[in-house]
């Protein structure tokens, strides 16, 4: 192998035109979901503190907002809701109801946008009292097998309203396989499954919990989502989601977790998409704000790691500023 001096990797660099012609094309606006956050109600638009640029909306606006968002040629929404306190229970209940506020969103947004494709969180802990994701047996865990029954009639519900794609997020053992079922015994065969299929115990969800209005009054979630010590047992929760019949896996968070990715994707001919979640989001900002870093540098370079390490979808909130942060000249 020649080295230095009759090999100079310089000279592939020397110029813009030339590391335009070698770098990896970083990706296009039809490969962003963006996620976004619904409130009951007509002309809400609140900013959420802790991610600058997201807002919690009702319904209409919303499909205002997507106006702008699809037209930047961004593919696909998230819609996570959240409940009023007066309608949440210990069961979550309200996560089903044909009239709640994912329900009328994908109605609307599907009449306005038809060619958007539309994902919904599969999740209770936004409807439930206690802010768990699934009803608690008497000991005070969560039910693993009484949740699957609730997730599954929520995913039914989001199909129903006309969703292309429901995405577990609850992290039961055998959602996956459950919620399959139910689709396909009520004529949704076709709706796409998008598994969190290795979502970590993350410290970095703190902005997400603010938005959402869904931290646990009491304990954790780590009995339940991955632990980030035990790499083996978190490909093994996405091997298992394959085997039950998700068509996309997830990984969640993405950015400290990019040799996971690589893992996944070694794994599996699977698409995979990677949830660029809220606290890696707030950081960049933060650290922009403070002069620390070029934000619109540090999430591009951020995003073709994603990219590189094997993603095909990108859940991110930055979709809503593609054309600021990605689009050249």
């Amino acid at each position: 192998m020649s080295t230095y001096p009759e090999v100079r990797l310089r000279r592939l660099r020397r110029t813009p035109a030339l590391r335009r012609l070698f770098d990896m094309a970083l990706p296009g606006p039809e490969k962003f979901m963006w996620p976004v956050f619904l409130k009951e109600g007509a002309k809400v638009r609140e900013p959420i503190d802790a991610m600058p640029g997201q807002f919690r909306m009702s319904p209409d606006v919303l499909v205002k907002e997507l106006e702008r968002v699809a037209g930047m040629g961004v593919g696909s929404v998230l819609v996570f809701g959240l409940a009023e306190p007066s309608q949440k229970d210990g069961a979550g209940t309200a996560a089903y109801d044909e009239r709640g506020v994912v329900q009328q969103a994908i109605r609307r947004i599907r009449k306005e946008f038809p060619h958007l494709v539309i994902a919904t969180d599969v999740c209770v802990c936004a409807y439930t009292s206690h802010g768990h994701c699934g009803p608690l047996t008497p000991s005070g865990d969560v039910d693993n097998d009484a949740s699957n029954e609730i997730l599954s009639r929520m995913a039914v519900s989001h199909a129903a309203a006309g969703a292309d794609m429901v995405a577990p997020s609850a992290m039961m053992d055998g959602q996956v396989g459950a919620i399959r079922r139910a689709l396909d015994q009520a004529d949704f065969q076709q709706t796409l499954l998008m598994s969190y299929s290795t979502k970590f115990a993350s410290s970095m969800y703190g902005p997400f919990r603010e938005a959402e209005q869904s931290a646990p009054q009491k304990g954790d979630r780590r009995s339940y989502q991955a632990s980030y010590g035990d790499l083996r047992q978190a490909l093994r929760e996405s091997d298992l989601d394959e085997v039950e019949g998700a068509d996309i896996l997830m990984l969640k968070p993405s950015l400290f977790y990019l040799d996971v990715l690589a893992r996944l994707r070694d794994r599996t001919d699977l698409p995979i998409a990677a949830y660029n979640v809220s606290g890696e989001y707030s950081m960049l900002i933060a650290a922009a704000d403070r002069g620390w870093g070029d934000l619109k540098g540090m999430v591009r370079e951020s995003t073709a790691a994603l990219v590189r390490g094997g993603a095909d979808i990108l859940i991110s909130y930055w979709a809503n500023r593609y054309d600021e942060i990605f689009k050249e000249g």
